[in-house]
């Protein structure tokens, strides 16, 4: 059955809770100047591992990478399975940690901490139990309520811009490749599409699609950097932790009835994070089945949100969880370059075997 709609929206989403939220900072951090530059160099690479993603998969219709791997041999399902189910736990705990400090910060002051953590694992795990169908059906629901609110928020951002802070448009400096604020951006520009090789056993999909969702993204990743630059400077947007929520604080929008902006926007990312949440933690409860068949994957989903939950507790912190993403740097640029370019190799050398055998 062919789903290429769902996920478009799916793929659509999750993007956009990753971009609006930690992925300004890191690259406002990375450089004094030029931004575009290192945006730029993100959006080539993540096409880039989209496109090879695709075609390594192109090779196996109707199975998705765990099938994949198993068929390859054990040692070849070990070697590249475990560091992504390592990956993606590292992703869930950093969400979770670092999201629910936003709400913390801009929502629910006076709420526990650990309370808003719990409430976002409890969502994470009831989606994941209730299965791929489930989270798909909520992500294209979440897409008609809330995608003309974030487009509507994205017009007004520009309502305090000065077009000089675009200056000095170029830098011959690279020293940013090194930085890492622009290591950790990596992660909102390689989290989302891996999910593309977990679903083929249950539906099929375009490319096209996935190429569309790319370029409704692209303009989202200047957006979310350049719309804070030219509202407050470099000077001023570099020291919020979150500059383009900075940002829509400052709209002031006469004729609509709600003072704050901010609060509708956020709303709207959060529901896209849920979904990431549900989606990475189904992926993970996939890949931990397929080396113990015999767990239930829903006893599955219970333990790790419990191990999450714990873990988060752990993190006193934002300069902690900041440390996570510097701790989780070598195991998002493995798992981003290498299974792309393994699908690809086992594809290619797939496709050969059955000609030399035909």
């Amino acid at each position: 059955m062919d789903k290429s709609w769902q996920v478009f929206f799916i793929y659509l989403l999750t993007h956009l809770g990753l971009i609006f939220f930690l992925y300004p900072a890191n690259i406002i951090s990375s450089t004094d100047e030029a931004h575009w530059i290192p945006i730029l160099l993100g959006v080539l690479f993540h096409i880039l591992v989209v496109g090879m993603y695709l075609k390594g998969l192109s090779f196996f219709p109707g199975m998705d990478i765990i099938e994949i791997y198993t068929k390859a041999g054990m040692l070849v399902k070990v070697f590249f399975l475990l560091p992504i189910f390592a990956y993606f736990m590292m992703a869930i705990i950093i969400s979770i940690r670092a999201y629910s400090e936003i709400i913390t910060i801009v929502f629910l002051t006076n709420t526990p901490l650990w309370a808003i953590m719990l409430l976002l694992l409890v969502i994470t795990c009831y989606m994941a139990i209730m299965g791929l169908e489930t989270i798909f059906r909520t992500g294209v629901v979440i897409a008609y309520l809330f995608l003309p609110l974030i487009i509507f928020v994205m017009v007004f951002s520009f309502q305090n811009v000065d077009w000089n802070y675009l200056y000095p448009a170029w830098n011959s400096d690279f020293s940013f490749l090194k930085e890492q604020e622009f290591l950790n951006s990596f992660f909102a520009i390689g989290g989302g599409y891996l999910f593309l090789g977990f679903v083929q056993p249950y539906f099929s999909f375009k490319k096209m699609k996935v190429f569309l969702g790319i370029a409704i993204i692209i303009p989202c990743f200047f957006l979310s950097v350049y719309v804070p630059i030219l509202t407050y400077g470099q000077a001023t947007a570099s020291n919020f932790f979150f500059p383009f929520v900075m940002t829509l604080d400052a709209i002031n929008i006469t004729w609509l009835m709600f003072d704050r902006v901010t609060i509708f926007f956020l709303l709207s990312l959060i529901t896209f994070i849920m979904l990431f949440l549900s989606l990475v933690m189904w992926k993970t409860v996939r890949i931990t089945h397929s080396f113990f068949p015999v767990a239930r994957p829903s006893y599955l989903v219970i333990f790790f949100t419990c191990t999450i939950f714990l873990i988060c507790l752990f993190i006193p912190n934002w300069s902690d969880v900041e440390k996570l993403f510097s701790w989780n740097t070598f195991l998002r640029f493995y798992v981003l370059i290498t299974v792309p370019l393994s699908l690809l190799c086992i594809g290619k050398q797939s496709k050969g075997g059955n000609k030399q055998g035909a």
